[in-house]
């Protein structure tokens, strides 16, 4: 199955890749490769596999080796637009916030990743969970060990957020009950939302997620058993070539 013909989607790339040094000493962590293919790339045909042709991608750090690796690839035979951030990155919320005119004339949910993840999530399922359930945003999750977790209650609403090193809570709504879903790191947006979101600089579209959860729909689509790898180190890489080949 496809996406709606028109489905945007838009790839974060604009991290500094600590984690992944050496390379990104040197690279931007997004033309990592995986068995000889950069992720940026592996994403760009990941989302293509669902129908999808227009997407924005967000760069800073080696921001001109992106722009000349699409430019090479001729955008993968689809539309890319490249959305520069320029002095400093600004992290996920403030980069969809700047980029958030390429979703003004979208009249279905766009999706969002990060560059950084691999996974075989069906997005197709996702966005059809998400239309049913009428909600702001879905945020996909599996159960598995991670440093920090979305929480939610038996209706899949998104109620807070824990980090499991420090102990941090923060809870957005009420809930005697509450699940944690480690984040993939793919979103489904109503275009509604960026217009809501009310910080501005650099921010993390987590803590916007939380705020918007007081009030709004929020929900979480469980789709453990999906092979999902963070490739944020390099042993990671290793593990994704043990997958996506």
């Amino acid at each position: 199955m496809k996406l709606p013909l028109g489905t945007k989607a838009m790839i974060f790339a604009a991290g500094l890749g600590t984690r992944l040094k050496p390379f990104t000493e040197k690279h931007p962590k997004a033309l990592a490769p995986v068995n000889g293919k950069p992720l940026l790339q592996r994403n760009i045909e990941y989302l293509k596999s669902f129908g999808i042709r227009d997407i924005i991608v967000n760069v800073h750090h080696f921001a001109d080796q992106i722009i000349r690796f699409l430019e090479k690839n001729k955008n993968f035979g689809i539309n890319i637009t490249v959305s520069l951030e320029e002095g400093e990155p600004l992290e996920t919320g403030g980069g969809l916030k700047k980029a958030d005119w390429f979703f003004a004339d979208c009249k279905d949910p766009f999706i969002v990743m990060n560059a950084d993840i691999l996974t075989d999530l069906d997005i197709v399922k996702m966005f059809l969970f998400h239309k049913k359930k009428k909600g702001l945003v879905t945020l996909a999750v599996t159960q598995r060990n991670t440093s920090r977790n979305f929480l939610f209650d038996d209706e899949n609403l998104l109620v807070g957020w824990q980090n499991n090193k420090t102990g941090e809570l923060r809870m957005a709504r009420n809930s005697l009950i509450t699940y944690p879903g480690a984040f993939t790191c793919v979103h489904v947006i109503d275009p509604k939302m960026p217009g809501l979101i009310n910080q501005t600089g650099r921010f993390s579209i987590i803590d916007t997620y939380l705020d918007l959860a007081e009030t709004n729909d929020i929900y979480v689509y469980d789709h453990t058993g999906d092979v999902v790898v963070d490739v944020g180190k390099p042993e990671s890489i290793h593990r994704a070539e043990e997958f996506f080949t």
